[in-house]
């Protein structure tokens, strides 16, 4: 119904007609005089079970409106004349191409979500994405958005205004908290594929720094259109070939889950930086519970304070540079000596070892990991004493 309330909004931009369209019962849902919306016309249910498929009746002239071999809507104009009934053919035949159209262009959503979820035969893609018209041969990256809140209609056309350069994207709600993005990376790949990789020009460099951009502009327009919206954007990898986007998609949805337990603070996670997050994610909690208690002793971590492993983070970002952590922290170089010492007497492991260090950062991580387990209920350790 959307579509023919946009269709005889537009027609009265330039039909000087009294004009609309009404349900099979008569009731007026769309019509450029607005003192009809909400009537009933009493000549339409006479028509509805007639075989004519137009009709002149209480001087209006009456069309059907068909989709797919249904009647969906009855459309009039205001006349009997044989120029109101042009006019009348004309905005059925805009009514049935635009209700073609959005039916195509949920069909090719479908086929689209498909490939993402690997629904779709390898064979049969190509030959539907010429059916649809969708680049077969086009580079492209999924991002997954990941909505706090049910997202509605204002978040996709927000998204539209955002993208309004690239008509080549795709969006893609896949639920209610859940939106992939298709961006189409075809206008990049003739540029770099035409310059060798061993030599990255300014230009290519730019065009690469432009496709890295594109997360943070959608996260920053959506954040900026629409007020208290809380979401995390997850970025797989580009693919080559449209086949191959369920990779992406894959990897984006890991790169949240896996992000969301690491890196919580981050609201851009991307795949390729998920780093030794994911090698531990995809360990078996088991093995992760027995590592973790041969690295700490039963309780040691937890007598770690916040102020301690607030240096110890800073320390490791500042890759065991004592002098920066030190100014980072605005403590003299002796508290921070004196604080490292301390982790050192309750877990026997002294940071300013690399290999100490890395050791500590490791079992942190997969703390972290188990603890998300404990969370979700996915996992009951055999022993709760770490």
């Amino acid at each position: 119904m959307e579509e023919i309330k946009k269709c005889i909004e537009e027609a009265s931009h330039f039909l000087d007609a009294t004009m609309g369209a009404t349900n099979k019962d008569g009731l007026i849902f769309a019509a450029t005089d607005e003192s009809l919306l909400g009537n009933l016309d009493s000549s339409v249910k006479a028509f509805v079970i007639s075989s004519d498929n137009k009709t002149v009746a209480g001087g209006n002239t009456y069309i059907k409106l068909n989709h797919e071999q249904k009647l969906v809507a009855i459309a009039f104009i205001k006349g009997t004349d044989v120029v109101s009934a042009n006019y009348l053919e004309l905005l059925a035949g805009w009514i049935g191409s635009a209700l073609k159209e959005k039916n195509t262009e949920e069909e090719s959503e479908g086929f689209l979500k498909n490939v993402l979820l690997e629904n779709e035969l390898p064979g049969d893609i190509p030959l539907k994405a010429r059916e649809y018209r969708i680049s077969y041969t086009h580079p492209r990256q999924a991002l997954l958005i990941n909505f706090k809140e049910n997202f509605d209609l204002q978040v996709k056309s927000a998204l539209n205004l955002i993208l309004e350069s690239d008509l080549e994207h795709r969006i893609l709600p896949m639920d209610e908290k859940n939106l992939v993005i298709l961006l189409d990376l075809g206008k990049y790949a003739e540029l770099l594929e035409h310059n060798d990789s061993e030599e990255v020009t300014a230009e290519v460099e730019e065009k690469i720094n432009e496709i890295d951009y594109l997360p943070i502009k959608i996260y920053n327009g959506l954040n900026e259109n629409i007020e208290k919206l809380r979401l995390h954007i997850g970025v797989g990898m580009p693919t080559e070939t449209l086949k191959d986007i369920s990779r992406s998609y894959r990897e984006a949805s890991l790169a949240l889950t896996v992000g969301k337990i690491f890196e919580s603070d981050q609201k851009i996670m991307r795949y390729n930086k998920l780093g030794l997050g994911r090698l531990i994610y995809q360990l078996p909690p088991t093995l992760c519970q027995m590592f973790l208690s041969e690295v700490f002793e039963p309780g040691t971590y937890e007598q770690l304070d916040p102020e301690t492993l607030l240096t110890i983070d800073k320390f490791f970002d500042n890759s065991l540079n004592g002098s920066e952590t030190s100014r980072q922290l605005f403590v003299h170089r002796n508290t921070l000596v004196y604080r490292l010492d301390k982790v050192e007497k309750i877990t026997g492991l002294d940071l300013r070892s690399f290999d100490d260090a890395v050791l500590f950062k490791l079992a942190s991580m997969v703390r972290k990991y188990l603890e998300s387990l404990k969370l979700d209920g996915t996992f009951n350790p055999v022993d709760s004493k770490w």
